[in-house]
C-alpha cells in the first residue's frame, strides 16, 4: 500500500458520520486523503474536517477502487448494499450499522476487548451496538479475573442514539411543553420529553426488543464465550448525549468490590469515577465529548455469593460509535491488516 492511505467516511452528513470525521482528524489518523460520501440528495454539501471542509460525494458502487479504508455510518440497508462492493474492490470496511454484526464472516470488535479478532477479517469489520460497546469495555477485565457467568443490564439511552431526528424531537417537544403546546411524536411512539420509553427498536416474537437482543448476542460473540448469559432491558431517556447502564453480574469466583475497582482502574479505556461518600458517580453530562467509559457505583450484590453491581456511562456517539470505529482502523493499521486477502468472500 506504500505511504498513500485514502480513507472514506460513508454517511458523512449524519451525526455519527460528522463525529467520525472529527475523530479521524483529532486523533491524527495518517490518511493521505479523506473523502466524504452520502446519498445523492446530500452530494455537494460540505462537511467540516479539521479547519477545512470536504465536499460530499454521491455514494456509488464503483467509488471504492482507489480507497483503502471506508468507515460506514449510513444505516443497515446502505451497508448491506455497498460494503460488499468495497470489499471486492480491495477496500477494508468498518461498518457501524447492525448489518454485519452477527455475520460469521465479519469480526465484531471492541479494540480494548478482542482486537485479535481482526486478524481473520475478510474485508468487513463490524462495529458493535453502542450500548454493548461500553458494557463489554467495563466487563472484559472482570471477566478475565473472575469469569462472568451472567449479566443483567438495564440501559438508559440518550436520544442521539436515534440520530439527529431524535435530538430534534426532544428539543422541539421541550419547547412545545414550555410554551403550552401539545407536542407531536414523529420519531418515537410516545412523547420523549420528561418521559422514559422502555422500547428501543422493534419488538420481537419473544417480547424483547431488537436492541435488547443485540446486547445479548453481541456480548457472546465479542467475548467468544457461548456460556455467558445476558438479559437486557433497554430504555430511551430524555438526555441528548450519553448512555447509562445499570449492570449486575454474577461471577464464577468471588470478586470483592475493592478488587473490582482496582482492576477497572487499570483497564484500558475505563475511568473509575466512584466515591459515593463524596457523591462521585458517573452521569451522562460528565461523559459527553469524552472518550473513556466511566464506571461507578461499584458494589457487591448482597443477594448472591458472587455478584457485583456497576453503573456504566459513556458518550454513545463517541465510544459508542465514531471513536470505536476509528480505534478499529488504528488497530488494523498497527497490525498491518488494512488489506482484503480474499476478495471473493462477499461475492
Amino acid at each position: 500500500m506504500g505511504k498513500k492511505l485514502t480513507v472514506a467516511v460513508v454517511g458523512a452528513t449524519g451525526a455519527v458520520g460528522r463525529e467520525m470525521l472529527k475523530t479521524l482528524h483529532a486523533r491524527n489518523f495518517p490518511a493521505t486523503e479523506v473523502r466524504a460520501f452520502a446519498s445523492a440528495r446530500s452530494a455537494g454539501e460540505r462537511v467540516p474536517y479539521g479547519d477545512a471542509e470536504l465536499t460530499v460525494r454521491e455514494l456509488k458502487e464503483d467509488v471504492f477502487a482507489d480507497i483503502d479504508l471506508a468507515i460506514f455510518s449510513a444505516g443497515g440497508a446502505t451497508s448491506q448494499k455497498f460494503a460488499p462492493h468495497a470489499a471486492r474492490a480491495g477496500c477494508v470496511v468498518v461498518d457501524n450499522s447492525a448489518a454485519w454484526r452477527m455475520d460469521e464472516r465479519c469480526p465484531l470488535v471492541v479494540p480494548e476487548v478482542n482486537p485479535q479478532a481482526l486478524e481473520a477479517h475478510n474485508g468487513i469489520i463490524a462495529n458493535p451496538n453502542c450500548s454493548t460497546i461500553q458494557m463489554v469495555v467495563a466487563l472484559k477485565p472482570l471477566h478475565d479475573a473472575a469469569t462472568v457467568k451472567r449479566v443483567v443490564v438495564s440501559t438508559y439511552q440518550a436520544v442521539s442514539g436515534t440520530g439527529q431526528k431524535g435530538m430534534e424531537e426532544l428539543e422541539r417537544q421541550v419547547r412545545d411543553l414550555f410554551n403550552g403546546r401539545e407536542p407531536e411524536n414523529t420519531t418515537y411512539p410516545y412523547r420523549i420529553a420528561f418521559n422514559v420509553l422502555p422500547h428501543i427498536d422493534v419488538f420481537l416474537e419473544n417480547d424483547y426488543t431488537k436492541e435488547e437482543m443485540k446486547m445479548v448476542h453481541e456480548t457472546v460473540k465479542i467475548f467468544n464465550d457461548p456460556a455467558i448469559r445476558v438479559t437486557a432491558t433497554c430504555v430511551r431517556v430524555p438526555v441528548f448525549y450519553g448512555h447509562a447502564e445499570s449492570v449486575n453480574i454474577e461471577t464464577e469466583k468471588k470478586l470483592p468490590a475493592a478488587q473490582a475497582r482496582a482492576i477497572l482502574a487499570q483497564a484500558p479505556g475505563v475511568r473509575v469515577f466512584d466515591n459515593p461518600r463524596e457523591l462521585i458517580y458517573p452521569m451522562p453530562y460528565h461523559c459527553a465529548g469524552e472518550d473513556e467509559t466511566y464506571v461507578g457505583r461499584i458494589r457487591e450484590d448482597e443477594s448472591i455469593p458472587n455478584g457485583l453491581n456497576l453503573w456504566i456511562v459513556a458518550d454513545n456517539v463517541r465510544k459508542g460509535a465514531a471513536l470505536n470505529a476509528v480505534q478499529i482502523a488504528e488497530e488494523m493499521l498497527g497490525r498491518d491488516l488494512l488489506r482484503v486477502r480474499d476478495k471473493s468472500v462477499f461475492l
